[in-house]
Formats: C-alpha cells, sequence, structure tokens
C-alpha cells in the first residue's frame, strides 16, 4: 500500500520529532550518572589522600623531583663532561690520568720523607725451597 504524499510528509515530520526527542533523552544533565561510592582498600586511600592537588605531600614530592631534576641537569652533568675532557682530551698523554711513580730500590732515597730505603734482609741459608 502505498502512503500518499501530505502522508509520507507527515510519517518524515514524526520521525524526525521521534528522533530529536530521542536524541535530547541521551543527553546527561550535570548530576549524571549517579554511580554508588565505591570503597577503597587502604592503599588506594592513601594514593587517593596523597595525589589531592595542594596536599603537603604532593607539593613537598614536586619540589622534590624539580630540585632532583635541576640538581642533574645543572651541575652533575656538566660536571661529567668537564671530567670527561679534562681526563681524555687535556692531558698531555691520552688516556692516563694516573701518573706511576720511579720505582724505589734499596738505598735509594724517598723525596718526600728523605729517608733511606734499607737494604733487603736475605732470609737464613737453612730453608730450603
Amino acid at each position: 500500500m502505498a502512503l500518499s504524499p501530505a502522508d509520507a510528509k507527515l510519517r518524515e515530520q514524526q520521525l524526525r520529532t521521534l528522533r530529536r526527542k530521542w536524541l535530547k533523552d541521551q543527553e546527561l544533565s550535570p548530576r549524571e550518572p549517579v554511580l554508588p561510592e565505591k570503597k577503597l582498600n587502604p592503599v588506594e586511600r592513601f594514593w587517593a589522600n596523597f595525589l589531592q592537588k595542594g596536599s603537603l605531600w604532593r607539593r613537598a614530592t614536586f619540589k622534590t623531583y624539580n630540585v632532583g631534576v635541576s640538581a642533574v641537569t645543572s651541575i652533575l652533568i656538566p660536571l661529567w663532561i668537564i671530567h670527561y675532557v679534562v681526563k681524555y682530551h687535556l692531558e698531555p698523554t691520552p688516556n692516563v690520568v694516573v701518573t706511576r711513580r720511579p720505582l724505589l730500590f734499596p738505598g735509594d732515597i724517598i723525596e718526600e720523607t728523605e729517608e733511606m730505603v734499607p737494604p733487603i734482609q736475605q732470609p737464613s741459608g737453612d730453608h730450603h725451597h
């Protein structure tokens, strides 16, 4: 059964009205959705209190983090770069920072204390290896 043009137009208008009403009903009010209050376990309660905006612990943690980051970026990294350059690029002999002291033999004089190195004592002859 075919609809007359007037009936088809009325049906389309009714469908549009129903769609608009349905879409309007899908919008949530600021009070929705109403959910039951969630029970938190002790760990979740701690983190919920810890992470509240403006809490003392959150501010202290943020401040400590900022101090740590600034210390690493402004002190430790530049010191490491300076140490690397001095150690590997400014030494007269590359890759050597620790210089060897001269060997000391019995009878030599130690420069710092001006003492003489005592002679080596020979083991007694009755021990055989």
